[in-house]
Order: C-alpha cells, then structure tokens, then sequence
C-alpha cells in the first residue's frame, strides 16, 4: 500500500464524506434493530468541520479519501476528575483499505488534537454487536467502559 496522508477535512470534500456516512450506517443498519430504512444522517458534517471544538480528519491514498474520524471537544460529568473529554465518531475505513492500520493513524492524530484542546480522556461509543470494531479500538489501547444495557417492551 502506498503512504497515508493523514489531514483536515475540508468543505469541498463533504459528498465523499457523506458517502462514507452512509457507509457506517449501512454496516450498521443489521445491528439495530429498530433502526429508520429510510435515509438519515448521523452527524452534520459541515459543523464538525466549521467549529473550532472538533477536528474532522481524513486519510488519503494516492489522492483519493479513503477514511474519515472526527473528535468534539465536550465537558465531562461533573463527577469525573477530568473536566474535559474528547468524543471520538464518524470512524470510517473504505473496505479495501480495512486492517491496515488506517484508523489507529486517525485517533493517533485525533489524540494529538485533543490534548492540545485540553482534553485528557478520549471516549467513543461502538455497538456490542461489532466485534471487529471492538477489536479493532481495543489494539489501540481503548478499555470498555459503561455498557448501556437495552430491553424492547
């Protein structure tokens, strides 16, 4: 493979970007039950890239987008020691390019960003149901932490 860049996502990259969405959904579509057919998005795209509290990245191989992850900036709960975390989503990797190491590239620069916004602990959520995902953060030093528990009735 050749080298991954690694950068900011800009505005004019948002249709691909909304691809990949799309992409996450669909992979994720099976694991929710009760989740809408029809079309919805998950993230506003554009606001992540505009606010100054969330850096949207990308990686690119021989110029084309081929992986996406964002990190917001967000006040902790008041009973937690650090008073600011980094919420990591809009993790994405292009079905040729998974298994490369292409998302670990992505949080390490979403970690880089994150301290220099102050934040001390990084946070993201994955449904229990994607073990290779839960792997895959797992490799690159995530631990489990609150399991949110759910019963139709």
């Amino acid at each position: 493979m050749n080298k991954v860049l690694v950068r900011t996502a800009r505005l004019d990259e948002l249709e691909t970007l909304l691809q990949f969405e799309q992409g996450i959904v669909e992979y994720e579509r099976h694991m929710v039950p009760d989740m809408m057919t029809e079309h919805f998005n998950y993230y506003d795209l554009k606001e992540l890239i505009e606010n100054d509290d969330s850096e949207v990245l990308v990686a690119e191989v021989d110029g084309k987008l081929v992986a996406s992850g964002y990190a917001k900036l967000k006040k902790s709960s008041n009973y937690l020691t650090h008073e600011y975390h980094s919420f990591l989503g809009f993790m994405f990797v292009s079905p040729d390019f998974r298994g490369k190491g292409i998302n670990g590239k992505i949080v390490d620069q979403l970690t880089v960003w994150s301290k220099e916004k102050g934040a001390t602990v990084l946070c993201l959520t994955v449904f229990a149901q994607n073990q290779s995902g839960i792997r895959a953060y797992e490799k690159i030093g995530f631990d489990k932490n609150v399991i949110e528990m759910r019963k139709d009735i």
